[in-house]
């Protein structure tokens, strides 16, 4: 039976080292992994993870955009597992969007990100797979693959300045 997992917070060492490349995606302990994230990410309101996020120090990010709460925005898609995920191009466009994170509760910032990428990974069946993405759901990919590199969000910031919490960024976007 699935749980929900702890997420780990900013600053927990977990969060600030290279995943391991996972080996035997369909091993019981991947799937049974999998299926805590996808639980977690739902009831934490999130539009992704990564595997460091809950204390596994493994290659394996979820992509789950839905709008919610924190990206009422975000477009639908069926929650996915991709593991061994690797950026193969990211277009020289940026686009600046605001971001937060459940690893850094409360807190947002405008992040330059890729407007399109090219991802290879295995799909929790073990295939291999290449897909494009563009907009938002290329942010979540490059947020998500940064935590396997142990890079936050917040070191992706052009401006630190430009850091908020939860209440002054509604301020700001509401308006």
């Amino acid at each position: 039976m699935p749980r929900i997992l702890q997420i780990a917070q900013l600053g927990h060492p977990v969060l600030q080292a290279r995943a391991e490349e996972v080996e035997g995606v369909t091993e019981p302990q991947i799937q049974s992994l999998i299926n805590d994230m996808l639980i977690t990410v739902m009831d934490a309101n999130g539009v992704g993870l990564a595997a460091p996020q809950v204390y596994a120090p493994v290659r394996i990010i979820i992509v789950a955009s839905r709008p919610g709460v924190r990206y009422p925005d975000a477009p639908e898609m069926e929650p996915a597992a991709m593991i061994n995920p690797e950026i193969l191009w990211a277009s020289e466009e940026q686009v600046t969007g605001w971001e937060g994170c459940l690893s850094a509760p409360g807190v947002r910032a405008p992040v330059p990100r890729a407007e399109q990428v090219t991802l290879q990974y295995l799909t929790r069946n073990g295939e291999q797979n290449e897909a494009a993405f563009t907009a938002f759901l290329a942010r979540i990919i490059q947020h998500e693959c940064d935590h396997l590199d142990g890079i936050s969000f917040l070191e992706r910031v052009a401006h630190p300045r430009e850091i908020v919490m939860e209440k002054e960024f509604l301020r700001r976007t509401e308006g």
